[in-house]
This record gives C-alpha cells, structure tokens and sequence, in this order.
C-alpha cells in the first residue's frame, strides 16, 4: 500500500492537470469502487469545477466547487490516469494500463471533463474506492477521526511528535511509528530509514528515548518524506510518479532493502530482522538496542 510520499506524488501531479476542470460524465463498473447515490452524483458531481487537489495522510481529496469533495483511497492495486489531446499523467500501480487505451478490463470509474480529457481510476483488485461526500462531512468519517497528525505539516513541532509518540511509551518505537492514529501516512519505508538516521534501534521502548533522540528522530523523519515525495516517492514494484516512472528515493535509501550492504555510516554490514510483523532492516553498530 502506498504510504504519504506516494500520494503525495499523486497528488502534485493531479493538482497540476485538473484543477479548474468541469465534470461532464461519470461512468462506473464496480458499485463498491463508487458507492454513490445517483442523485448526488448528478446534483453535486457532474456539471462541478474541481478546485484543489488535497491529501489526508494516505487518502486523496478532490475538491469541488459544489461543497462536495470526492474521498479517493487508492488501496493495493489503485491508478489515476489522465488523458487529454495533449497531456497524460500516470500514478499508481505499474502496469500497463499507465499507458495502453483507456477504459480496459481494469477501468473501474471513468470522469469525463467538458473539454474532453478523462480522469480513468483503476483497480484490478478492486478494493479501492472513490466516495463522493458532502466536504463538511468528509472530516466525520471514522478514519479522519482517529488518525494522526501529518508529520510534515508547519505547525507539528518535535514537542508534538514527542508527546504523540510517548502515549504508548512502553511499546517499540517502530511498532508506534507504524501507528497511524500516532502519526499520520508513516509506512514500514520511513520507519527503518528514519530510526537509522536517528540511531533508534526500532525495538527500542519509547520511554527509553531521551528528549533529545526523540528530537532527532522528528528529524529524520521529516527529512526522509521530504527526500522520498522529491524523488517522487520510493515504492519501486507498486508505485510510479506522475510522469508514469518509478519512484527513485529507494536508490538513495540507507538501509531499507540493503541488507547484506555496508552501512553507508560506519560500514557495518545492514541486517535484516522482524519487528512489530514487519521486515525491518538495520545497522546492528549504529542502532544498538
């Protein structure tokens, strides 16, 4: 599943290429990938401007000027595809359908604009959704209730972070990362990079991280999403940028896949170990438990 930098990437993408775009059509082959009533979709959908593409930790919001915002959850297997006579965009799963004639077999809702571009979201799997919702609402759903906050946001300090994390001080710092009512969109990628760039072994119980580690780890956190949405996010198998190619952050990754490699700060070599039913990969010299 893609974690925040991944729909991060979708969502730069989308913001450049849709914004202020009016819905004409909706077309849909799979109930569950658009559980809508058809009379919203017709008063609040269809004949709409898009205003803003928005992301809550990993789900997408698309903006509109009815009052009415479409919830997008890519899950495991999703694409947004957008066409026109003179652009293309392609995020999501890698598969041909990125780039072979729309709709296919895969095609699951199709929105067509007035000036004749499309916007196809597949999913093969099918367990991805798109959810049309009145925009005062969308912040009442059970997920946005619980989850965290975003860790990139201006206004989340490391006095936040800290105190987020140490309301399950006597777990493991990686198990409480992955925690998505702790921090918002932190997936298995950023868990491992980050506590290397903190030197936290990720067993490491939150309250035996002192302040000041805790402030480093805020850090490295911030650092690594900000380098992975950059090089348009990381996920090598499951995920491309908006311009259809893999995301490059893995090649720069320190520790995550490279088990059996030097540490690129000390030289030891990376392993690879299970931790909160993760694969976890760390420096056994630099993140000493």
């Amino acid at each position: 599943m893609p974690e925040l930098p991944e729909v991060e990437t979708v969502r730069i993408g989308l913001n450049l290429l849709i914004v202020d775009r009016c819905v004409q059509s909706v077309s849909f082959d799979w109930p569950k990938s658009f559980p809508n009533a058809d009379t919203d979709v017709k008063r609040f959908l269809v004949g709409a401007h898009i205003t803003t593409i928005a992301r809550r930790a990993k789900i997408l919001l698309i903006e509109l000027d009815t009052h009415y915002t479409l919830v997008i959850h890519l899950k495991m297997t999703g694409q947004l595809v957008f066409r026109s006579s003179t652009e293309q965009f392609g995020a999501g799963h890698p598969n041909d359908s990125l780039i072979g004639e729309l709709p296919d077999s895969s095609t699951r809702v199709t929105l067509g604009f007035k000036d004749g571009s499309k916007l196809f979201f597949n999913d093969q799997r099918k367990f991805g959704w798109m959810r049309l919702l009145p925009t005062p609402e969308v912040a009442k759903l059970d997920f946005f209730q619980k989850v965290g906050p975003e860790p990139l946001a201006d206004d989340f300090t490391a006095r936040d972070f800290a105190s987020r994390l140490l309301r399950r001080k006597a777990s493991g710092v990686k198990a409480v990362l992955l925690d998505q009512t702790v921090v918002a969109g932190i997936g298995n990628i950023y868990a491992d990079e980050s506590l290397w760039g903190a030197k936290i072994h990720p067993e490491t119980k939150v309250q035996a991280i002192s302040t000041a580690r805790l402030a480093s780890l805020y850090k490295a956190l911030r650092a690594v999403l900000r380098l992975s949405i950059e090089k348009g996010g990381s996920t090598d198998r499951n995920y491309v940028d908006a311009k259809g190619k893999r995301g490059s952050y893995l090649a720069f990754a320190n520790v995550f896949r490279r088990e059996g490699q030097p540490c690129p700060r000390c030289g030891t070599t990376i392993v690879k170990l299970r931790v909160a039913g993760r694969g976890t990969h760390i420096c056994p010299h630099c993140q000493k438990l």
